[in-house]
């Protein structure tokens, strides 16, 4: 899952309005933000097997901090204190608590069997929609359109970046996505985990949209 997890940050304007997508996209790509730099740190490992699946080519041996529904939970709570001690804003923490664990629920519907529930010997799990890419893409592809539809009648544009720099971030995480799908599997562990780390810049452009929108019916400054 890639384009659904911001479609859920999109979508979250709507319930926490004052909260920067920035943030919501950072909550709800959090666990993809801390597993490259897992990977490059040795703590935890995948492996590139092609044909794996029949539209993912990584094979998740080892992510326990990363993506085991224990610890993910906890993340929940952790970036979720963390907001709210900062920001004093409940709802906003408790939206930023439910992206954290929806990253979890939306990889189990495409990932096989390899999402652990907690360290160790434990259950893993998976729906394993990426053996029907098709479904799979078509999935990713609903959920960015209704986050984007949401978020687009949530706010308004105050100028052309709010306006064509969201056009611009949604047809970009269409085409990642699809290159995601149907691209050659990539040459190496470290090119994952690099490429993986370019999301920071997807938040930052998150960031940088919401700044050029206002809530619609809001007040203009």
């Amino acid at each position: 899952m890639f384009a659904g997890h911001f479609a859920a940050a999109l979508a979250a304007k709507s319930v926490a309005p004052r909260a920067s997508l920035g943030t919501l996209a950072f909550a709800a790509q959090w666990l993809d933000l801390l597993w490259p730099t897992l990977l490059l740190l040795g703590v935890e490992r995948v492996r590139i097997e092609p044909g794996a699946t029949a539209s993912n080519p990584l094979v998740f041996e080892h992510y326990p901090w990363s993506h085991s529904l224990a610890l993910v939970l906890v993340w929940a709570g952790v970036l979720a204190a963390v907001h709210f001690a900062v920001r004093r804003e409940l709802r906003a923490a408790l939206v930023i608590a439910a992206l954290v664990a929806s990253h979890w629920l939306l990889d189990a519907l495409v990932h096989v069997p390899d999402l652990p529930i907690a360290p160790g010997p434990a259950p893993r799990v998976g729906a394993g929609l990426w053996n029907q890419p098709a479904l799979a893409l078509g999935i990713e592809f609903a959920l960015l359109a209704a986050g984007t539809l949401i978020y687009a009648r949530t706010t308004v544009a105050t100028d052309r970046i709010g306006r064509w720099g969201l056009v611009a971030f949604v047809t970009l995480l269409a085409m990642i996505q699809t290159a995601n799908a149907f691209g050659d599997p990539p040459p190496s562990v470290a090119a994952v985990a690099w490429v993986g780390q370019a999301q920071w810049l997807l938040v930052a452009w998150a960031a940088w949209i919401d700044r050029h929108r206002r809530i619609r019916n809001g007040p203009v400054a």
